[in-house]
């Protein structure tokens, strides 16, 4: 099992960037796979982006592709999602998700599939 925390939520304009962070602890966090869900209020947790063990796969929702990437360090025991062109539908609590994998280059994409969740981290877009 791993301990995730996110970081780097917050308000801004529609078209603006923002950096979410994810901090893991545990020794096992490098055979997870990875991923970014989010939650609007009133609507289901959906996938945002996920990244394999190996750093080697990644995928993205459609809405996401081309605006958000998904990366990670080992050596800092870190999951990073950059989003860019942030519209007024991205507006919700984003959350680290984590998923040992046994160095399978398997993603996840169900949140019922899920083996760890992080507190989530609010973001929020103006128009």
């Amino acid at each position: 099992q791993v301990q995730l925390v996110e970081s780097g939520g917050g308000l801004v304009q529609a078209g603006a960037s923002l950096r979410l962070s994810c901090a893991a602890s545990g020794r096992t966090f490098t055979t997870y796979a990875m991923g970014w869900f989010r939650q609007a209020p009133g609507k289901e947790r959906e996938f945002v982006a996920a990244i394999s063990w190996s750093g080697s796969s990644t995928d993205y929702a459609e809405s996401m592709k081309g605006r958000f990437t998904i990366s990670r360090d080992d050596a800092k025991n870190t999951v990073s999602l950059q989003m860019n062109s942030l519209k007024p539908e991205d507006t919700a609590v984003y959350y680290c998700a984590g998923t040992p994998t046994y160095y399978s280059e398997k993603l996840y994409y169900r949140a019922r599939d899920v083996s760890d969740w992080g507190q989530g981290t609010q973001v929020t877009v103006s128009s």
